[in-house]
């Protein structure tokens, strides 16, 4: 077993869980060199096992916690993984984030958890900083029209919503119309573990 950090680094156990998948998908997916930024970074443990497994791109991690950025910061320093750069204040409904463009943009499990204006924000500022071609990735839960949602994660979303009546699980097909309105193509929807899906959207020209 691990070590329990005693410094500012925090653990998110379904991080272990999911990583590897989720690093299947990036690695067939991401650009040969670049930028990544990932919003909504949270513990960091995330773009700490991607940046390790692919020391050839920068890693830009953001959260507007202040924990969340210490988070980051310790991971980045106990691993002493050059390939990260300091994380960065960003809330994703932000119109304006401190960040110019970026080769690609990755968010983990935020869409659900955090109001519409989130998701809103967050493919505006995607479609304002990727290239042609260029990727958005998300995941976690959804719903999606003509499918029954597992019960596990019918659960899920009640639970959300009663800690906030504005966060909940999106259907994808909401979230598909932004990104089209936004100048993405169709989505790239691959199966993960646990109920979970990627989804993958590229920046139409």
């Amino acid at each position: 077993m691990s070590a329990i950090p005693t410094d500012a680094r925090r653990i998110a156990p379904a991080t272990a869980r999911n990583r590897d998948p989720i690093l299947d998908v990036l690695r067939a997916e991401l650009p040969a060199s670049g930028t990544v930024l990932e919003i909504a970074s949270g513990s960091g443990e995330h773009i700490v096992h991607f940046a390790r497994a692919l020391p050839h791109l920068r890693w830009q991690p953001s959260d507007p916690s202040p924990d969340a950025r210490a988070s980051v910061a310790a991971w980045t320093r106990a691993e002493e993984l050059p390939a990260i750069l300091p994380p960065i204040a960003l809330d994703a409904a932000d119109d304006a984030w401190p960040i110019g463009p970026v080769e690609a943009i990755l968010c983990i499990n935020m869409v659900h958890i955090s109001p519409w204006a989130a998701t809103k924000g967050l493919i505006a500022g995607a479609a304002a900083r990727l290239p042609d071609g260029g990727l958005l990735y998300l995941y976690g839960p959804y719903r999606r029209t003509g499918m029954v949602t597992a019960p596990s994660n019918e659960a899920f979303d009640e639970d959300l919503r009663r800690r906030d009546p504005r966060w909940g699980l999106r259907l994808l097909d909401d979230v598909s119309a932004l990104a089209a309105d936004h100048g993405f193509g169709a989505a790239h929807v691959i199966e993960m573990p646990a109920n979970n899906i990627s989804i993958l959207y590229r920046k139409l020209a």
